[in-house]
């Protein structure tokens, strides 16, 4: 049970992340929902109260643009200030396949936000996750990880941009993440692992053109073979919560099981290396980026 606990879901007005957060507040845990529309994440907390009795203490909503480094460091900010404790930090928000775009600060948006916005996130909410130990951190990746490649001299898809490529690289990102944030948590009492939910309903693939004739086919098909977002949840809530991963770190999993990844997924080196860089492009690091080549 989670009673007593306070989690954070990103990306918790719909799909994965509303019925991720729905399942933590029905375990007794409390939830705040960390999203970029704050109309639409009032309405699923108040779809998550009707559902569960929950009350606004239990189940609230505050205002996260992982597009903005700013927006990221705010929420911080004011969660440091009125949260004494948190036990667990779901990092769920994705854009997935969208037409080339940029962040506020500049970077392509898919590796911005699914990679970069929650690496700083987690990296401003790390000494109160410390200091609430033991407590959990979760990455939702994805199984198109393995279409992706980490190339350190166009992470931002400057010189090329494939829409369905990008997304497999900030996902890849997501599993190098947790493999060197592991690293460096070892012994703290704060655990990270991550998860591939599979393919769920959600309206991520909003981006994706399905013919308006074969929408009806394409609506009956999924029914009957993509997860629902409730099915889709249970391994971050799993994660989350389970007595079953206490203690397990940098690990990643799939239906509640662990998975074996590819070897890119893992590799101590590049996974260091993303780390540098990433530290430098939100600004927690300064270093020039020609040092940062060096490697690899």
């Amino acid at each position: 049970m989670m009673q007593g606990k306070t989690v954070i879901v990103t990306g918790a007005n719909s799909g994965i992340g509303k019925a991720t957060a729905a399942a933590i507040v029905k375990l007794q845990g409390r939830v705040i929902m960390a999203c970029r529309d704050q109309t639409r994440a009032e309405e699923a907390a108040q779809d998550i109260r009707q559902e569960t009795g929950a009350d606004g203490r239990q189940i609230m909503v505050k205002q996260l643009d992982l597009a903005s480094l700013r927006s990221v460091r705010s929420f911080c900010e004011d969660i440091i200030k009125e949260e004494p404790q948190l036990h667990a930090l779901i990092n769920n928000a994705g854009v997935y396949q969208c037409p080339y775009t940029k962040t506020e600060d500049g970077f392509e948006m898919q590796f911005g936000v699914n990679h970069l916005g929650h690496f700083l996130l987690t990296h401003l909410l790390m000494d109160l996750l410390k200091r609430s130990a033991p407590s959990r951190i979760v990455v939702v990746s994805s199984k198109l990880y393995k279409h992706g490649d980490i190339n350190f001299e166009d992470l931002d898809s400057e010189q090329f941009y494939d829409k369905a490529f990008a997304y497999s690289r900030s996902k890849l990102a997501n599993l190098l993440f947790t493999c060197e944030l592991a690293r460096r948590l070892e012994g703290s009492g704060v655990t990270v692992n991550a998860l591939t939910p599979g393919i769920v309903r959600t309206n991520l693939g909003r981006h994706v053109h399905i013919p308006v004739l074969a929408k009806p086919l394409f609506n009956l098909i999924s029914r009957g073979l993509l997860k629902s977002p409730e099915e889709g949840a249970q391994t971050s809530v799993y994660l989350a919560s389970s007595l079953d991963v206490d203690g397990v770190q940098g690990k990643c999993f799939a239906d509640c099981k662990p998975l074996e990844l590819l070897d890119k997924a893992t590799d101590q080196e590049v996974a260091s290396k993303l780390w540098d860089i990433s530290e430098v492009m939100v600004g927690v690091r300064v270093l020039s980026r020609d040092k940062l080549r060096g490697g690899v």
